[in-house]
């Protein structure tokens, strides 16, 4: 085979592959645009605040969401329905092994597994792991205009957070924490 027919085969098999390759891109979170606040209930009332993101990142295939993972620091839990006194000591408890344990684990990781579209909405499932703990998770996630919105509810008990929870202890009265915290996510990217 002379040069130029070598040429023409190797050509044609790069466009053969890059054909037939799906090209995926990460879009990074803009960390200092987002905003994940919280919100846990107990019989009595409830509180929240929010909590900062250290990174993330989608996996896009072109425009189409495929993927992604996401880190939030624990070690930034703010609590924005209290002051002073009473909204330092329930951050210091949030902080303890009673809760999130954020000495030890300074983390929280989200992985995306599997995507379905739905319009500008996507099923999402995948794993969320908080205290060294793993566990499935599924959700509707928006996004549009580079904005991604849900609201999710985290069961607290599947990754070791029983205090207060009426599921493991008796008699807690109006002392109950329910199991169930709610978070809502706006990212940018």
């Amino acid at each position: 085979m002379n040069m130029n027919g070598l040429k023409g085969l190797v050509a044609t098999a790069v466009i053969a592959v890059l054909g037939f390759s799906n090209v995926q891109a990460q879009e990074k979170v803009n960390i200092k645009d987002s905003q994940v606040k919280w919100e846990g209930e107990k019989l009595t009332g409830s509180h929240d605040g929010t909590i900062d993101m250290k990174e993330g990142f989608f996996l896009m295939d072109g425009k189409e969401l495929v993927g992604g993972e996401f880190v939030v620091d624990m070690t930034t839990i703010n609590v924005t329905d209290l002051e002073g006194d009473n909204k330092a000591k329930l951050e210091g408890h949030l902080n303890s092994d009673d809760f999130f344990g954020v000495d030890k684990y300074k983390t929280s990781k989200f992985v995306i597994n599997t995507v379905a579209k739905k319009g500008n909405t996507y099923g999402v499932s995948g794993t969320l792991t908080i205290k060294g703990k793993s566990n499935p998770i599924a959700f509707d996630l928006d996004m549009k205009d580079g904005k991604a919105t849900t609201t999710v509810k985290i069961d607290r008990t599947k990754y070791d957070i029983k205090y207060g929870s009426g599921s493991f202890f008796d008699n807690l009265g109006d002392k109950t924490i329910y199991d169930e915290f709610t978070l809502m996510v706006n990212l940018n990217y």
